[in-house]
């Protein structure tokens, strides 16, 4: 018979992720006898458990040390292991700061997509989950202010279709929402001072973006550099089996 540890893993090989508030995925995250089970079950295999408290969901990934023996001796899968061109990797790295580091801050200061003010007492709330404080762009405000930058709409829609494919971002009508790893591949801990502070920085010293009126959504301020992408390495993901 199938033991807990050897079904969680075989469901994030198939399904790619699974949700925090997953029965197994609930028990790995706070038993930790069951957790040191799972990571030893994952690492005789060279991989290891991805999750952070500000995601919805959690996945597996190659341990670090393991990946050049995967993926070579080539310096492309340094940058990134998805098959992503360079304009790709530069609109990856522009939608993860457009969501993920604004969503972070709302996270930690226990607010809403929907609040419009700082609760005095939300630091006693539990932390939000990302999709009540997650929020979209616009696709027509996304092309306007980096269309030039990241090929022109040609481009764009063919790295947005590949990033929704790998399940980095979601679409929903006009407005591109977080996908399942979004918060999850990217080492934030390393970007984000480059980000704030560097190829974005413009973006990060303005007046935050209204919310439009589309559920989860608010339109992009613009930015003039899209040199992150260099600065972009997100972790190893195995393909999804769906």
């Amino acid at each position: 018979m199938n033991d807990d540890s050897q079904i969680l893993i075989a469901r994030l090989l198939t399904h790619q992720t699974l949700r925090r508030d997953d029965k197994l995925v609930k028990r790995v995250l706070s038993d930790e006898l069951f957790r040191a089970e799972v990571d030893a079950r994952l690492l005789a295999t060279g991989l290891k458990l991805l999750d952070n408290v500000y995601a919805d969901h959690v996945t597996i990934a190659l341990h670090r040390a393991i990946e050049p023996k995967i993926f070579g001796a080539r310096d492309v899968w340094q940058n990134n292991n998805f098959g992503l061109s360079r304009d790709g990797v530069a609109l990856l790295v522009v939608l993860w700061a457009q969501i993920i580091l604004p969503k972070r801050e709302r996270q930690e200061t226990h607010q809403h997509a929907d609040d419009d003010q700082n609760d005095m007492f939300g630091v006693e709330k539990p932390l939000p989950r990302a999709e009540d404080t997650s929020i979209g762009i616009a696709y027509k405000a996304l092309l306007a202010d980096f269309g030039d930058k990241l090929g022109k709409k040609t481009r764009l829609d063919m790295n947005l279709g590949i990033l929704a494919k790998l399940g980095f971002i979601e679409r929903r009508g006009d407005v591109i929402v977080e996908g399942p790893l979004l918060d999850l591949m990217m080492d934030t801990d390393q970007l984000k001072e480059r980000i704030i502070n560097g190829a974005l920085a413009d973006v990060f010293k303005r007046s935050p973006a209204q919310i439009i009126p589309v559920p989860r959504s608010a339109p992009p301020t613009a930015a003039n550099d899209d040199e992150a992408a260099e600065e972009a390495a997100p972790d190893s993901e195995l393909p999804a089996e769906d």
